[in-house]
Formats: C-alpha cells, sequence, structure tokens
C-alpha cells in the first residue's frame, strides 16, 4: 500500500494519504452486516470457521490447520503433492522448509492461496 504522511505543527504524523483503491478496502468498516455479508456472497470466496482462524492465530502450522480442516492425513496429502509423509511431516513441524514447487503444490491440494501456507 502506498501511502503518503504529512507531518503537523508538531512535526508527528497528523495525516496519511493513501490510493483511491486502499480506501476504499480499507473503508469497509463504514458498511453495515448485511452490507459486508452481501459483499463476501458476491465474491463467492470461501470462509473458513472462527476455530480455524483462532489456530492460525495461536501459531499453529497454517498447512497442518488446513489439511485437519479438509480432513485429510498427513499421508493423504503427500501423496497428492507428490512427496513423502515424513517431507510433509517436516514441513509441518518447521524442521524443514518446502520448495515453492513443493509449497504450490501444498496449497493447490488445499485448495487455498499459497499466502495462507507460507
Amino acid at each position: 500500500m502506498k501511502h503518503q504522511i504529512i507531518a503537523g505543527p508538531d512535526g508527528k504524523p497528523a495525516y496519511a494519504v493513501i490510493a483511491w483503491e486502499d480506501f476504499l478496502r480499507l473503508s469497509d468498516g463504514a458498511l453495515s452486516d448485511e452490507e459486508l455479508y452481501d459483499r463476501a456472497k458476491a465474491r463467492e470466496e470461501e470462509y473458513f470457521p472462527g476455530e480455524l482462524v483462532q489456530r492460525l492465530v495461536d501459531g499453529v502450522n497454517p498447512i497442518k490447520v488446513f489439511r485437519e480442516y479438509r480432513g485429510q492425513t498427513q499421508r493423504d496429502l503427500a501423496e497428492v503433492v507428490g512427496i513423502s509423509p515424513v517431507y510433509l511431516s517436516q514441513i509441518e513441524t518447521g524442521h524443514r522448509s518446502g520448495s515453492v514447487k513443493v509449497m504450490s503444490a501444498i496449497a493447490t491440494a488445499l485448495r487455498v492461496d499459497l499466502d495462507d501456507i507460507v
């Protein structure tokens, strides 16, 4: 997000100028719950339950969280991705990092964006 900070007379930040698109995206807070719901439904995106989000906030590995949410075992996901279950386990526990190719394949198999798991 590109922005410009304008200082006040005391030299401290007083205003922020942002791109119009960013303002529109951030201004969702001014919408009613009904309007937000209608926008979300119109985008036809998947939304996740609060319990899943809380696990992510608590620091549980996102691959593990989404894999379990999708009802997959490590063996199931590893087979779809074309890696060993041991390698997947090491990625989930943070002992190894997956290559971009592997992480992209995992994201595709879990039906999430790559950003959601890295």
